[in-house]
């Protein structure tokens, strides 16, 4: 059984845990991550979901997502998930989450980081992720044009793209 924390509505710990798809009360929420990588070359590594997996079945998707595990932080997540989905060490120290998304059941924390890594040093977790490959925004765009990768909005992918070298905006 995995235990993830609750927030309320202004992401404030309620100390309280519940199942990771347990039913929560109104007013709780929990906390998700995904991590894009980019490579030197502006493409964004994505993976092809299982077709054994409950949500989104064999679709691509950036390069992981998963749930917060109760008493972690989001950073933390990001990089077991990483680890676990992908075998391969990924370091976020000092990286924030570039954007946070709201969505019915709580709050997915975007990681952005950019790092060559070669696919032949990914372990690929056999019952989460089929495949793995970069793709340019133009490629991104062709997947979700098929019907191949998650229903983000093309211009949620295309800010994805952008962020990748500014991690923020200017504040003067």
């Amino acid at each position: 059984m995995e235990l993830v924390d609750l927030y309320d509505e202004n992401r404030v710990p309620l100390g309280l845990t519940a199942e990771r798809y347990g039913k929560k009360a109104p007013g709780q929420y929990r906390t998700v991550v995904h991590v894009c990588v980019f490579d030197s070359a502006g493409r964004l590594l994505i993976q092809q979901r299982t077709p054994t997996k409950h949500v989104w079945p064999g679709r691509w998707d950036v390069s992981i997502g998963g749930g917060v595990d109760a008493g972690e932080t989001s950073r933390q997540a990001a990089e077991r998930e990483f680890r676990e989905e992908l075998g391969y060490p990924l370091d976020l120290t000092g990286v924030r989450p570039t954007v946070t998304v709201n969505f019915g059941a709580g709050f997915d924390d975007f990681f952005i980081t950019i790092k060559d890594i070669p696919l032949e040093e990914l372990t690929l977790q056999a019952e989460e992720v089929s495949q793995v490959r970069w793709v340019t925004l133009e490629e991104l765009y062709a997947l979700v044009d098929e019907g191949s990768f998650i229903t983000y909005p093309k211009s949620f992918l295309a800010f994805l793209f952008d962020m990748r070298h500014t991690f923020g905006f200017p504040t003067k």
